[in-house]
């Protein structure tokens, strides 16, 4: 048996215990080491509202890391001892369970993309998912903390692509958490021009402007309103980080002409109005709210490369760190909205 984090039902959380999984043939076993909590899906999922999940109790956790313990027949990418990142429990072996993704699991199942490919099973009928492609090795020249921070950073960097976010842009960023953080942090290390970032919390403020931002506002009209009168020059791109409708219409009158208002999460309405009474005529409404496998793996490269020049570190982001079983109490501590991003020990 061992441990994992489950959602009994909205809002009740429960450490419990629940066979151990068997790899399958392109399937490794992994042991994990750390996790993180993903303050916007982690958060829908036990306030019991993320769209299309309605079955609970449910394990939960997508953001984690460990160490290979025990190796399927036909795996060739990964061994026994090698940290990989991205492991899940899609399918928890006690029934009753559905999964959240199971990350916060004693062990956890990493999938060999790349035999799967190579072996002309990577589809449906042989069980796989697109996720499987973000499952990868991480090397040993990077600490734990920084191997699962990758994946909120992988995710994000693929979204520069995904939003066509380019050197030499103004952009103004909704949302200091962690999305939005590591959005000012890529940005600077990019080369866009200026960067402006918004959120309620003054320490958040303060963060992003540590993180690389030239100016950080609350979002009221004396404060980001202001400032936008005396720019006197809209924005090539606004990124909202939370995914709000009143974020969309808020940042509409401040894009340029065919400008982009790019919206990185999943919006927990199903359907949102859009108000464009003042809004430019022409302008890009993108949506980001499920990753882009191929531009998420193919991000790790580059920011691995980041860690090891010591440009980024998970010390800027993570802000408290607990045991796994403390997990209730870790995230009572987290919807107060001051916590950056939560680590979890194993």
């Amino acid at each position: 048996m061992m441990f994992s984090v489950a959602v009994v039902k909205p809002n009740e959380l429960k450490v419990v215990d629940i066979p151990e999984p068997v790899p399958g043939d392109y399937e490794v076993r992994i042991k994990t080491e750390a996790a993180c909590l993903c303050n916007a899906t982690d958060r829908k999922l036990i306030e019991g509202h993320f769209p299309g999940v309605e079955q609970y109790p449910l394990l939960l956790g997508h953001e984690s890391v460990g160490v290979v313990d025990s190796v399927g027949s036909k795996v060739r990418n990964f061994a026994h001892g090698d940290r990989i990142v991205g492991g899940l429990l899609l399918n928890p072996t006690d029934p009753q369970f559905a999964s959240g993704w199971g990350g916060f699991s004693e062990y956890i199942l990493a999938v060999d993309h790349h035999a799967m490919v190579a072996d002309g099973v990577a589809d449906e009928a042989h069980h796989w998912y697109e996720v499987y492609e973000i499952m990868r090795k991480v090397p040993n020249t990077i600490s734990v903390e920084d191997a699962v921070m990758l994946c909120t950073w992988r995710e994000v960097y693929a979204a520069f692509g995904d939003f066509d976010i380019q050197p030499g842009q103004d952009i103004l960023i909704f949302g200091s958490g962690p999305v939005g953080l590591s959005f000012i942090k890529f940005a600077r290390l990019l080369g866009i021009n200026s960067i402006v970032a918004v959120d309620l919390l003054a320490e958040k403020q303060h963060k992003a402007l540590e993180m690389g931002a030239d100016y950080a506002f609350t979002p009221d009209e004396t404060s980001l309103g202001a400032y936008f009168k005396t720019r006197n020059k809209p924005f090539d791109l606004i990124i909202d980080a939370v995914g709000r409708e009143n974020i969309i219409n808020t940042a509409l009158p401040m894009i340029r002409m065919a400008g982009s208002i790019c919206v990185y999460g999943v919006i927990d309405k199903q359907t949102i109005t859009i108000d464009k009474t003042n809004a430019p005529y022409n302008f890009n409404l993108l949506v980001h709210q499920w990753p882009t496998r191929a531009r998420e793996a193919a991000a790790q490269e580059p920011l691995i490369n980041w860690i090891e020049d010591g440009q980024l570190s998970y010390r800027e982001f993570i802000s408290a760190e607990y045991d796994i079983h403390e997990f209730e109490q870790a995230f009572e501590e987290s919807i107060k909205g001051k916590t950056i991003k939560t680590l979890f020990h194993f």
